[in-house]
Parts: C-alpha cells; sequence; structure tokens
C-alpha cells in the first residue's frame, strides 16, 4: 500500500504546505536528503492552539498539536518530492515543546508526531529524535518540529 493511501486510510488529509512567516524556506534538498525547517501545529496560516504545556494545555493537547505540525511537515515534503511514496526514510525529528517550569514530558507529547510517522510509514517511518524544552516558541506555539527525512533515490537512464 503506498504512503499516500496509508494516510487515506488513517482518516487523514495533508494541508497545503504552510508559508514561510520569515526570510528563511520551509525545506532544502541536498541529495536525496530534506532538510525541513521548524514546522508549528497551524491550519489555513492560525495556530491550532497556543500556550504552555505543563500550563495552559495537557499532555494530549500537545499530542495533538505534534499531529497537527508534522502532517504540515508531510505537506512540505510532498510538495517538494512530489508524493509521500518517494519517501525512503524519516532520519531524525526534533521537537521543541514549549514548557511550563516543570514540566518533564516533552517524549510523550512528541509521540503524537513519531506515532503518526510509524502508523503513515511503517518501518520506514522510525526515526532517532529529540525532545527539547522550550521557555517559548514562535507566536506562542506549543510545539515546533524539523525533520530530516531520505527520498528514494532519482533514477536517470544511463547514456
Amino acid at each position: 500500500m503506498s504512503y499516500e493511501a496509508k494516510l487515506s486510510d488513517l482518516g487523514l488529509a495533508l494541508p497545503a504546505p504552510p508559508k514561510p512567516v520569515a526570510n528563511y524556506v520551509p525545506v532544502v534538498r541536498t541529495g536525496n536528503l530534506l532538510f525541513l525547517s521548524g514546522v508549528l501545529p497551524s491550519r489555513d496560516g492560525q495556530l491550532v492552539m497556543t500556550g504552555k504545556l505543563g500550563e495552559s494545555l495537557t499532555v494530549e493537547q500537545g499530542v495533538e498539536a505534534a499531529r497537527v505540525a508534522v502532517l504540515n511537515g508531510l505537506s512540505i515534503v510532498r510538495s517538494e518530492a512530489g508524493s509521500l511514496n518517494q519517501v525512503k526514510q524519516i532520519v531524525k525529528m526534533v521537537g521543541y515543546i514549549a514548557s511550563a517550569p516543570g514540566f518533564t514530558d516533552q517524549p510523550q507529547v512528541l509521540n503524537g508526531a513519531s506515532d503518526l510517522l510509524v502508523a503513515v510509514f511503517g518501518e520506514a517511518g522510525r526515526h532517532a529524535r529529540v525532545a527539547v524544552g522550550a521557555a517559548e516558541l514562535p507566536r506562542m506555539a506549543p510545539i515546533e518540529i524539523e525533520i530530516i527525512v531520505e527520498l528514494h533515490p532519482i533514477v536517470t537512464p544511463s547514456s
């Protein structure tokens, strides 16, 4: 089953890729690797929630924010690669979680994104990762993720 079909079977659809809000590009491709810039949990340019985990947001809300952010990331991947089916491996994810003092469940929040990647890509979705607590994030976002993705090599006919 294709990754695009798997996403559909999970009842999920990718949004339009989010547009940069400053002087950067959403993704840089070098060889077969995609390096995504930080991605926030937004829909139609608006954050789905704001606040800090352990203060105004629960772990469950953080998990949902992580899922929204990773779907935005996958929309950037699809835009750059042409299809999610070009993904060979999700290599690494870093998640920054806006955290109130004493909040230590950052890994559980980031599981929202990690679990979704494994649900869509299976073994190819298993990745190295870092979950970091942050005092503040842009626009009061609860989470920001960055992802490194390996694509299948482009095969060109030999001359």
